[in-house]
């Protein structure tokens, strides 16, 4: 950070006296409106129609896009004018035929062209798209409503105003910033740093330092590992063996070469084709499958990766219960958050194991197994104890959202056949009349509830299962006890086990530490490995990563393999004025680097629906929802729950602020995730206050 440059104190000071005159000219426009209203009236429709009908030929189309939105949206509160505190959050200046206009993106509309101002929504306006399509110094053509417009983009800011100044201004190449003393300072370039493109893990590249290999060929791929790596992969195989490491560490790496060997090495006591890897999301199961095609045997001519070794955990289980139940009746995939968490923690395992122990066994099959479970999860006295022993990690609401989910699918289900008129027994919206209504739960059971159903059987030695020649569980530290009770069962005749982790990543309350889980896993004393080198994250990120955990950091910290550029923190007062940052600089990106992997991870999926927009134009740009990543050069807009266990080159937090990663525990971990992706450069935009994790 420094003084600012000549250039940059000129820009500083045209965009002072611009908000000094739009200020000015809202003040006046305010003061003469004798009422000031809330909502879009007929008065105020007609009065867009004459402006439209007095501008000039250039501006009319805007001024009549404009009229036809809020026609649209009349019954919708609006304010007449912009807030003069925060009237625009971009500049936009066109040069069109000689002619240069400047344009100010806004949340509402106030042209007058004799002051060659116009502040228009950046949400309807047709201009705008102007400001996410091209930089500045760009030749533009594009079709806007009544004409083609076709010039050069000569200026091109986000301009952030809070409280009425100006706070921050952003160009193509230069950042500045009003320091808290109200001194202005120069970030220097607003770009992501190039230079990155390749540095993740990419199809037929299996983590650290293995080159993308062509189908076909065949390299000793321990050779490529350091030294703690290869002793890990180098175990015998019916030896357990945890594998603990930092994000980046190679976990993923070592687990997939201890399987990639021990089939090769022994193929006919440890067959390929009865290996499983099982992981929890669906996203690194992808990765997961194609990372290992370069190692598995030649697939057939008509089979891409080779045999379907990988499964998600909610997968493995389903197949597991089919085989030990037969047909399932309807499985939810997605119950309550709270239920799900019920379900799935310690506390549940115990206090379900000890009742059981007590009660009169019933027979094996599902529905009697089912009947007893469910019995036990709607007893609000049993559920008051497993939420005491929980310590603070579930709610006692969740004893009520248990209850009522579990009393719904206790349910005799509904049949529309019962109903005699045809014709009612469909929706007008052709959907089932118990579709979206708590009948529609009737005779279902959970996802989560599999696990629970096997446990039970096992608990009475009763459990059988197909065997796995060797077992891999990946980022282990996100399955419950009750998953390792079932998995556990696959494992009795090859004894074939690797677990890989992480002691700081664990984003779920399901996990009850690693003793316990080994112990229940059946490999009480597996060796340990753990990696202590970050061969993903550069320095920089590794040193946030770190901070992001406070208390929850190992004690010995992960040693960073390598320097690299520092983290971008971008504080914005709102959602708007961050994304218009985004847009322009990722599509900077895109075209500078079209080889290069990019993610935009936020919060949750609405956000990153939300975002989609904003960049939906750009080239291999692609919103992924449930895992379904390409694994391509682009950018991937997605969300932090599908995340896990995956990497890009460049990584952008675009909701980095208090209300979506809070101080909490779950906060930290989660936010840890996001920032562990990225193998080069990692931004952190942070609209409104920002999170207390990132200083």
């Amino acid at each position: 950070m420094g003084t600012l440059s000549e250039r940059e104190a000129a820009a500083l000071a045209e965009e002072e006296a611009f908000l000094t005159k739009v200020q000015e000219a809202l003040t006046a426009a305010r003061a003469a409106t004798p009422v000031a209203r809330v909502s879009v009236s007929n008065d105020e429709l007609r009065s867009l129609r004459e402006e439209a009908a007095s501008e000039d030929e250039d501006d009319v189309g805007v001024l009549l896009h404009e009229l036809a939105v809020r026609q649209q949206l009349s019954a919708r509160t609006q304010p007449v004018l912009p807030d003069p505190r925060s009237p625009y959050l971009a500049h936009l200046r066109l040069e069109e035929a000689g002619e240069s206009r400047d344009y100010l993106l806004g949340h509402g509309t106030f042209i007058d062209t004799r002051q060659n101002m116009r502040v228009v929504d950046w949400r309807v306006a047709p201009v705008a798209q102007l400001f996410y399509r091209y930089r500045e110094g760009d030749h533009f053509e594009e079709q806007l409503p009544g004409r083609l417009a076709a010039g050069l983009v000569t200026l091109r800011r986000v301009v952030v105003i809070h409280q009425g100044k100006l706070m921050q201004l952003l160009g193509d190449d230069f950042s500045l910033f009003r320091d808290v003393d109200g001194t202005w300072r120069s970030r220097g370039a607003s770009s992501l740093a190039t230079g990155g493109a390749g540095t993740s893990a990419r199809e037929g590249q299996l983590g650290v330092s293995v080159g993308t290999q062509a189908k076909g060929t065949r390299v000793d791929v321990t050779a490529l590992l350091d030294a703690e790596q290869y002793t890990a992969i180098a175990a015998p195989p019916d030896e357990p063996l945890l594998v603990l490491g930092s994000a980046g560490s190679g976990k993923t790496t070592v687990a997939l070469h201890r399987l990639a060997r021990l089939t090769v090495g022994a193929p006919d006591t440890i067959p390929l084709v009865r290996a499983r890897v099982v992981v929890p999301e669906q996203g690194l199961a992808r990765l997961a499958q194609r990372l290992l095609a370069p190692l598995l045997p030649a697939p057939e001519a008509d089979d891409d990766v080779g045999p379907e070794v990988v499964h998600t955990l909610d997968d493995f289980l389903l197949r597991m219960a089919r085989r030990a139940f037969g047909p399932l009746p309807r499985v939810n995939l997605e119950p309550p958050a709270l239920v799900t968490s019920l379900k799935r923690h310690p506390a549940l395992y115990d206090a379900l194991r000890n009742v059981l122990a007590n009660e009169k066994p019933v027979k094996t099959e599902l529905r009697p197994l089912w009947r007893q479970l469910a019995l036990f999860l709607s007893d609000s006295v049993f559920l008051a104890g497993v939420v005491s022993a929980a310590k603070g990690t579930l709610p006692t609401t969740a004893i009520a959202d248990t209850i009522e989910h579990t009393s719904n699918q206790l349910q005799t289900k509904f049949d529309a056949r019962d109903i005699t008129d045809v014709s009612m027994r469909t929706t007008i919206d052709g959907r089932g009349l118990d579709e979206g209504t708590p009948d529609e739960l009737a005779g279902s059971i959970d996802v989560e509830d599999l696990p629970l159903l096997l446990s039970m059987l096992s608990w009475r030695s009763q459990l059988n299962l197909p065997q796995a020649s060797h077992l891999v569980l990946d980022e282990a530290e996100d399955f419950s006890l009750f998953d390792f009770e079932t998995l556990r069962a696959t494992t009795r005749e090859f004894k074939g086990l690797t677990l890989a982790g992480d002691e700081a990543q664990q984003t779920h309350s399901s996990f009850a530490g690693w003793p316990r889980s080994l112990e229940i896993a059946g490999a009480k004393d597996a060796a340990t490995v753990r990696l202590t080198t970050s061969y993903r994250c550069p320095r920089p990120i590794a040193e946030l990563a770190r901070q992001v955990l406070g208390p929850l950091a190992p004690a010995t910290p992960a040693k960073a393999s390598r320097e690299g550029v520092p983290v971008g923190k971008f504080h914005f007062p709102g959602e708007a004025p961050a994304h218009l940052f985004l847009a322009g600089a990722l599509k900077e990106l895109l075209e500078a680097e079209p080889h290069a992997s990019v993610a935009v991870i936020t919060s949750d999926a609405q956000t990153a629906r939300r975002f989609f927009p904003l960049v939906s134009h750009l080239s291999n740009t692609r919103l992924v929802e449930r895992g379904e990543f390409p694994f391509t050069p682009g950018l991937d807009v997605t969300d932090v729950d599908s995340v896990k266990g995956l990497e890009w080159d460049y990584v952008v937090v675009a909701d980095a602020n208090a209300l979506n990663w809070p101080g909490t525990d779950d906060g930290r971990r989660r936010l840890h995730v996001a920032v562990t992706r990225a193998s080069h450069q990692l931004w952190l935009v942070s609209p409104g206050t920002p999170s207390p994790l990132i200083g």
